[in-house]
């Protein structure tokens, strides 16, 4: 068995905290050399790009009650199934997610929505859908040596599996739904079909925040696309089955049953997008490495959610998690026609308060008192962006968003990717030399040349 199959990202709360001012004793208005570096301190870069994924009022009081039972057990996550712990050998996307919609779906064109006819048997379900699921194999470029000495050549291999479902088939292509941690990386993709046949792939787009990707293969082969239903029906106790490839494809097709154990979970992740927040569907289906991108199915044989984590800890057991099939939906939309997904671009790199040392807090950004330690330091902000027009300026700190209170750059992302769409205009609240100024802002789309 290959182990290597075992790939994933890691979720991690945990920053790096530059050191505090018990370690600096200088004279009050004395910068130490610690506190010098902070302008080049590696920010957090605010991202950009995608509309706006509706949610109702129930849901974002929802959201704000964050799984805190979570928040001591997440440490990583697994490739093929997120595993909360540190895994070697993973793709290097992390997860992240869109936030669940309550409010009835709206079929989107490329997908089907009809339940199976006959549902009365998991058997026969798994049968009929079992050839709309495939593995997905991502293979990496490996410099081969010979003798201790690095040779020219260079070969391709595989580094990593997970799963996919078939979605679409338009004339002579159709197209897969899987996790972006799954392709990420990739020289070139192949998919193992359910008859034995591998065809190689196409990443057509992929989003690293929602952890989606979309891939394209000929249709040659393909007999059966899946149905997708609607997630915001889901109620606790709802039967679900899980379809993948754990540990890769000598476990190929494997079907796990359990239950829908939560709605509406959040769980912060790490991306290379900065952390955001998941929201996610908590089901006891068992969920290992390799069935990331796979389908999570209802009792009427419809793909309600997308598999993508797992918390793995000694003592914890069927904590598994999914894109809610309402998630994934829109932004598939925006893969196929863009080939990625466009949200609200600020224009800032951001250091969390909590990482700026304190003196430096007082002696150069002019804060005291309460202020301290609050909100998110604007290392630089972005020639043309949003933000440089709306007067925002370097050493300013964000303490508000869209009129909602800042503590760190996750809560900036929150609300630019889930409340707010390009073109909108809000308000963002800054302290400067202590003193608070509010600025009205227009968010666009990040534009090519934007980092």
């Amino acid at each position: 068995m290959n182990m290597n199959d075992h790939r994933d990202d890691s979720i991690s709360r945990d920053q790096s905290d530059l050191s505090h001012t018990e370690q600096n004793k200088q004279e009050p208005k004395q910068i130490s050399h610690q506190e010098q570096q902070l302008l080049e301190t590696p920010a957090i870069k605010e991202t950009a790009s995608s509309a706006e994924i509706e949610k109702t009022a129930a849901v974002k009081k929802e959201k704000k009650r964050r799984a805190a039972w979570l928040s001591p057990i997440l440490g990583g996550i697994i490739g093929g199934g997120l595993v909360l712990g540190i895994v070697p050998n993973l793709p290097s996307e992390q997860h992240k997610m869109e936030a669940v919609s309550d409010t009835k779906q709206v079929q989107s064109s490329n997908f089907t929505s009809a339940p199976l006819k006959n549902t009365s048997s998991v058997a026969d379900m798994v049968e009929d859908l079992e050839p709309a699921i495939v593995g997905v194999s991502n293979y990496q470029a490996s410099q081969s040596s010979q003798f201790g000495f690095d040779s020219s050549s260079s070969s391709e291999t595989e580094s990593g599996t997970g799963s996919g479902v078939i979605f679409k088939k338009d004339g002579q292509k159709a197209y897969i739904i899987t996790n972006n941690h799954v392709v990420e990386g990739a020289n070139k993709l192949a998919v193992n079909l359910y008859n034995g046949k591998t065809e190689t792939a196409k990443l057509v787009g992929k989003d690293a925040i929602s952890d989606l990707a979309v891939l394209e293969i000929s249709s040659s082969n393909v007999k059966k696309v899946a149905s997708f239903g609607d997630s915001s029906k889901l109620r606790i106790a709802d039967k679900v089955i899980a379809i993948g490839n754990p540990l890769g494809q000598q476990f190929s097709g494997t079907v796990t049953q359990g239950g829908i154990s939560g709605l509406n979970r959040t769980v912060d992740a790490d991306t290379s997008q900065g952390t955001v927040e998941m929201n996610v569907i908590q089901t006891d289906a068992a969920i290992n490495p390799g069935n990331s991108g796979g389908p999570l199915i209802n009792s009427s044989g419809q793909v309600i959610g997308i598999n993508s984590m797992k918390v793995s800890e000694n003592g914890v057991e069927s904590l598994g998690f999914a894109i809610p099939s309402n998630d994934v939906e829109p932004i598939v939309d925006q893969l196929l026609a863009k080939g990625k997904v466009e949200r609200p671009f600020l224009g800032v790199q951001m250091i969390d308060m909590a990482q700026v040392p304190e003196t430096y807090q007082q002696n150069t950004l002019g804060l005291f008192g309460d202020q301290l330690s609050k909100g998110v330091y604007v290392k630089e902000v972005q020639s043309g962006s949003p933000a440089a027009k709306a007067g925002i300026k370097s050493n300013d700190v964000i303490v508000k968003l869209n009129g909602k209170d800042i503590e760190s750059s996750a809560d900036i992302r929150q609300i630019l990717y889930n409340e707010l769409k390009i073109g909108d205009k809000t308000s963002i609240q800054v302290l400067r030399g202590g003193s608070k100024k509010t600025l009205d802002v227009t968010l666009t789309k990040q534009t090519e040349s934007a980092s």
